[in-house]
């Protein structure tokens, strides 16, 4: 017998340019996705620039007999669902290196880095997913050089090869709009069938060129065919949809944002990080990762009461009272978004656990503290239960001088990736995380 009032679990909800995938409803008929099958374990990477007062971010006590410090007492609610790293070191020199080594581990040498720790994670989860991984931000590339550096570099610690930066996608409706619209109806299908028989052609060029060019260009094309192959992949999605084993079981809402970049910028990061909940909600990315501003940031924060110079300005903040004060602000407001973010994670139901214990979040900066640009000791923060693969450890002390690419080593290998190093940086996995 018909039910004429049942619709298809491949429905999407569709507006002007977007398409959203559903989560189950009763309306679906039949049963609930099956229990058996796991959400999935998602990824997120969230940069905080310009370090922190170190005295205002260490916590104390060990394990889980700690108290949080002035700047995480925001995330008191969630304290059952962190763990604090002392003593994980970067590497490099200046706002330029540091940022490019939070997700690679590595020294930039001139324009020359290595693939970062959420890019590997999406070349391992991502290949189920519209989207391998999404990167946003709130700011755009800065002009001019810090030695052999250029200053836009800080603008991202996405690496998808030693020589491709990945930039942040910083204005909301445009991320909304790659990231949902509708890709479904025929003339996507005839766009997408046509750009998939350019990129064979592109593929056939590079193959025959590859042939017969030196090692050295030979690498370099390799690096261009492993971007195409990610366009070749968002197509692939495109013209054949799979019908995936997990989906949503509850409901996304989200209004598409508004056009331009807000200039309120609590209301900016906010949307960013709605986003980035919405696509992992949805499985559209299972791997995220959000600058929550430039690696060199200068924003002024006037907003927010007892404050009155710009980020990096207070952060080589020479312990005077006022610029200290301020700073620690700043940070604390960091911390305080990112609480909103776990606590909407926390709130959605997956059947199977929240959205929060189905992912990891992977929180700090690239600096311990702005003022002497000091790259020990990092403030470093885990939420989230990455779908058992973590449990929430309280403060974990490691071993001084913990090279930072060994919790990189220690997320890759909870994701499936089997590695006994990290970019030829790391000295192990972190032994507490194992």
């Amino acid at each position: 017998m018909s039910k004429s009032w049942q619709i298809s679990r491949r429905s999407f909800l569709k507006g002007v340019g977007a398409s959203l995938a559903l989560p189950y409803l009763d309306i679906m008929g039949g049963t609930v996705t099956n229990p058996a099958v796991k959400p999935p374990t998602r990824l997120a990477c969230i940069f905080h620039p310009n370090g922190v007062f170190p005295e205002a971010w260490d916590v104390t006590g060990v394990g889980k007999q700690y108290e949080l410090s002035p700047i995480l007492k925001p995330l008191q609610n969630l304290k059952r669902e962190l763990t604090i790293l002392s003593n994980l070191d970067n590497t490099g020199k200046g706002h330029v290196q540091m940022t490019g080594a939070f997700l690679t581990g590595k020294t930039m040498d001139g324009q020359k880095n290595a693939v970062s720790l959420d890019q590997m994670v999406a070349r391992a989860v991502g290949k189920d997913t519209p989207f391998p991984s999404i990167i946003l931000g709130t700011e755009p590339p800065r002009q001019g050089n810090v030695g052999r550096n250029p200053i836009s570099f800080a603008n991202t610690v996405s690496w998808s090869s030693e020589t491709t930066r990945v930039s942040p996608e910083i204005n909301p409706r445009v991320a909304f709009d790659r990231m949902f619209r509708d890709n479904s109806g025929p003339e996507a299908q005839r766009k997408a069938a046509n750009r998939k028989s350019v990129v064979d052609l592109v593929l056939d060029d590079a193959k025959r060129l590859q042939g017969k060019a030196s090692y050295q260009d030979r690498h370099k094309i390799g690096e261009y065919l492993d971007s195409v192959r990610s366009v070749e992949v968002q197509i692939e999605n495109t013209l054949n949809r799979r019908d995936r084993a997990w989906k949503p079981i509850t409901q996304p809402e989200f209004m598409r944002p508004d056009a331009g970049i807000p200039q309120d910028r609590a209301k900016h990061l906010r949307l960013m990080m709605d986003l980035m909940v919405l696509a992992f909600w949805t499985d559209t990315t299972r791997v995220g990762t959000l600058m929550t501003a430039h690696g060199f940031s200068r924003q002024n924060f006037s907003f927010l009461d007892g404050v009155t110079s710009d980020h990096h300005g207070m952060s080589h903040h020479k312990f005077q009272d006022q610029a200290v004060e301020e700073y620690t602000r700043v940070s604390r407001w960091y911390v305080q978004n990112l609480a909103y973010m776990l606590e909407r994670m926390r709130s959605i139901d997956e059947g199977n656990g929240s959205l929060l214990d189905n992912s990891t979040i992977l929180y700090g900066s690239c600096m311990k503290d702005g003022n002497g640009h000091k790259k020990e000791n990092l403030p470093i923060l885990l939420a989230g239960r990455g779908g058992g693969q973590f449990q929430p450890q309280g403060h974990v002390v490691c071993d001084e001088h913990t090279p930072l690419a060994n919790l990189h080593l220690t997320i890759l290998q909870k994701y499936g990736v089997e590695a006994d190093q990290f970019n030829n940086a790391s000295t192990g996995a972190i032994p507490q995380l194992v």
